[in-house]
């Protein structure tokens, strides 16, 4: 859901922005088929050794870290289905006042490797990993003997199936003319090809429009003749073939990764450049397009949005002030840390409520189950909607 992703987005942002005054700010990544009781033990060891750090205040902090961390896993039987994430440090800008925090993430991904660091800042390019592309891929390495089929969502990659060919193998036998036995092996090759097409298929089927397309890899010519054989569903998009050396799940697949890497990481930015331009093309002629947070909720609330379009750059905040003099209360929305202080008549203004805006529009989003797209910042386009447009648009589906 968008709401999730954009909470990691918020989660990660303020995490990153923590640092340790020593190497005392803890990182640990907990795969989903980890044994809670063996990571707690790790934990406890790494604890009695941080009793060696020379410097008392940096000692205190490692530890009480660790023990947070130890006491919050001790909640658990099992990880979470996808593992567990949990970082834990002093927070505090005072040095000599410490305020030691705990952060746990579940992650929208498999945690792959069980990892601890302490270092003065957290470790989070795994979670930031597994943000960079949502989109879902349908990877394929494949000769003329050996196909392994399996779906790339950001960087957990699951293995699909894993289909063989027999035509090669086939011996001459005696009495059987040269023709009839390259028809025999042409046919086991179609045959071949058919089966990787349907394997294929069915994937599309069972995960239907998150299916972004199709790599192709692997050694010789058979994955252009595969191609070129069209025996995969009209509606896959076959993106790119590449030549790898192997075609298991391990090398295979990992060489395939590293050679369509450019190409897959250029398709978020794709789909953003798209999305956007229209976006623009509607709001050139007066059409089908709204702009600010005011506008965007009025037509949610009215049920009047197709796509939601947020800017990964926007802060915003609902609150609602009192004024100690009148007492009349107000909402406001406000971007960063800005915060209104005096009322018109005077009075101070005090703060009852607050509330991320943002994060309330996706959730609403949501619920009513329309797209959201999130704009990174760092393409024209993407400033254009944060600066020119407020940082969040909407495509109708009416014109009022």
């Amino acid at each position: 859901m968008a709401t999730d992703a954009y909470q990691l987005k918020r989660d990660l942002k303020r995490l990153s922005g923590i640092r340790g005054y020593g190497t005392e700010l803890i990182s640990v990544y907990v795969p989903p088929d980890f044994q809670i009781s063996d990571e707690i033990g790790k934990l406890k060891d790494e604890y009695g050794q941080a009793g060696n750090i020379k410097s008392k205040t940096t000692r205190q902090n490692v530890q009480g870290a660790l023990d947070k961390i130890i006491q919050y896993l001790k909640m658990f039987k099992t990880p979470p289905k996808n593992g567990i994430a949990v970082f834990s440090g002093n927070i505090s800008n005072a040095q000599a006042n410490p305020r030691i925090e705990l952060f746990p993430i579940e992650p929208p991904q498999p945690i792959k490797s069980n990892i601890y660091r302490c270092d003065s800042t957290f470790l989070l390019e795994p979670l930031e990993a597994m943000m960079e592309a949502q989109e879902m891929y349908l990877l394929l390495v494949m000769d003329g003997r050996d196909a392994t089929l399996g779906t790339l969502k950001g960087t957990y990659f699951e293995l699909e199936k894993k289909i063989r060919s027999f035509a090669h193998a086939k011996v001459r036998k005696g009495g059987q003319s040269a023709g009839r036995y390259e028809r025999a092996i042409e046919e086991s090759i179609d045959d071949y090809y058919k089966n990787v097409g349907d394997a294929i298929n069915d994937v599309y089927k069972k995960y239907g429009k998150k299916i972004a397309g199709l790599v192709v890899g692997g050694p010789g010519p058979a994955k252009e003749n595969f191609v070129k054989a069209k025996t995969i569903n009209y509606q896959v998009k076959v993106m790119g073939v590449f030549d790898t050396g192997y075609t298991d799940e391990h090398t295979g697949i990992k060489e395939l990764l590293s050679k369509a890497s450019e190409l897959l990481s250029e398709q978020a930015s794709i789909k953003e450049r798209a999305v956007m331009e229209r976006f623009m093309e509607e709001v050139a002629r007066g059409g089908l397009a709204v702009s600010g947070y005011a506008k965007v909720k009025e037509a949610l609330d009215m049920d009047n949005v197709s796509k939601l379009i947020v800017s990964e750059g926007l802060e915003l905040t609902e609150v609602r002030y009192r004024c100690s003099n009148c007492r009349e209360e107000t909402t406001v929305f406000e971007e960063g840390n800005f915060r209104k202080l005096k009322h018109e008549c005077g009075g101070n203004l005090e703060v009852i409520s607050e509330k991320d805006a943002v994060g309330s529009i996706i959730a609403l989003a949501d619920r009513k189950n329309i797209d959201v797209v999130f704009i990174s910042v760092d393409s024209e386009k993407g400033n254009e909607l944060l600066l020119g447009f407020h940082g969040i648009a909407a495509m109708l589906r009416y014109k009022k």
